[in-house]
């Protein structure tokens, strides 16, 4: 997989460009704020409609263009796949100003020329995302984790996509009933609708987390052994909000392990237990008025050498654990959909040591599509320069490629 053109217009801080990307390891490099980054950004637009770096796409349009009478972004690429020679995606974003009653954003997409939904790109770019504050993987909020989780399934697997989406939408609904039942505005009979809903998409979401981590974890342990020459361990523990259990019973036993990495449950296991989860404390649901179970409040911690990183690593430690779960993300993406991902590196060597650099810039052969930008081109070797495209971009222009 690879992108052949990338096409930006009023994108960020490029009024204009036009770039034939090589395909296989590119370093962009160039002074701060000058538009490195926002080549990845638009790269991971146009794979997941939205931002890394900011929730708000109005703030992606070009500054300039905010003068115009429908200021817009542009964005376009061509791609090829294993399995499809060329596709064009095309995505338009707008803000229009002109009826009167305050600005309305659109975010248009078009593939091959047919305008489809949002939820369409899904599996046209798969791309992995590496960045300095990845270290939340480790350190950061229970919603960093769930984040990464969704950001990686909801690139490859369609029905994990549409169960997010559904959720996300159900709820804050089921939350906002829940307080109007503590307000005696509402019967609870009425959460049986949202319940019903919430359960099907939770279940689908539930296993499909478990399934991914278990199959992460394989590829992480021989990185994480590979970084540490064999003196460490990384274990990925999952914990969801409740407990589903392969016996469906609510309890644990040698023969019955319940839900982690060495069971599978399907989504059809795991629906009629959150159903009975909600119920039980739906009382306790409706005094505090939100929903107290469910992937929303699910959680991942990472163990080294069976200790929580997150509470007992170190920095160095949390670096490579982060690491390790980056190019298993890698790994793990090219078994489901059968090629490369591209993967995307945003100052990521910089914030290395010799000894991590040096194992990341090996791994690298020129089989995946790679971006990384940086600021000094001296943290890499001449061998690898050699081997990789180098381009330097000022003030939102290709100023110098080197093939």
């Amino acid at each position: 997989m690879h992108i052949e053109h990338l096409s930006l217009t009023n994108f960020r801080n490029y009024a204009r460009l036009e770039w034939t990307l090589p395909k296989g390891t590119t370093v962009i490099h160039g002074a701060n704020a000058q538009g490195k980054t926002s080549l990845l950004e638009a790269i991971y637009y146009l794979a997941t409609s939205r931002s890394p770096y900011t929730t708000s796409d109005r703030q992606l349009i070009h500054w300039r263009a905010e003068t115009d009478p429908i200021p817009y972004a542009r964005l376009a690429a061509e791609v090829c796949t294993r399995h499809r020679p060329l596709d064009r995606i095309d995505m338009t974003l707008m803000l229009d100003t002109t009826n009167g009653d305050g600005a309305r954003f659109k975010k248009v997409v078009k593939i091959n020329g047919a305008e489809k939904r949002v939820m369409d790109l899904v599996g046209l770019v798969n791309v992995v995302l590496f960045l300095p504050r990845d270290l939340t993987l480790v350190e950061g909020s229970p919603s960093d984790r769930r984040g990464f989780m969704n950001d990686t399934l909801a690139q490859v697997d369609q029905d994990y996509l549409d169960a997010l989406s559904t959720y996300d939408k159900i709820l804050p609904q089921r939350n906002a009933l829940l307080r109007r039942i503590s307000d005696n505005l509402a019967a609870p009979h009425e959460l049986d609708y949202w319940d019903s809903q919430l359960v099907k998409a939770g279940a689908v979401l539930i296993a499909g987390r478990q399934r991914f981590l278990r199959e992460l974890e394989a590829d992480a342990q021989k990185a994480h052994h590979d970084l540490t020459g064999k003196r460490e361990t990384l274990t990925l523990d999952y914990q969801p909000s409740f407990t589903p259990t392969a016996g469906g019973d609510g309890q644990l036993s040698f023969n019955t392990t319940g839900l982690d990495l060495h069971r599978e449950l399907s989504a059809e296991q795991i629906a009629p237990q959150f159903a009975e989860q909600l119920e039980a404390e739906k009382g306790e649901a409706i005094k505090r008025g939100v929903t107290l179970s469910g992937p929303h409040r699910d959680e991942l911690r990472l163990h080294i050498n069976g200790r929580d990183a997150g509470l007992y690593g170190s920095r160095g430690q949390a670096r490579t654990a982060v690491m390790a779960l980056k190019l298993a993300e890698l790994s793990w993406m090219k078994q489901r959909i059968g090629e490369w991902p591209l993967l995307l590196l945003d100052e990521v060597i910089a914030e290395l040591d010799a000894s991590r650099r040096a194992y990341l810039l090996d791994r690298l052969d020129g089989a995946t599509q790679t971006l990384m930008t940086t600021t000094e081109l001296d943290i890499f070797t001449t061998s690898f320069l050699e081997r990789a495209a180098v381009l330097r971009i000022v003030d939102g222009q290709i100023a110098a490629e080197t093939p």
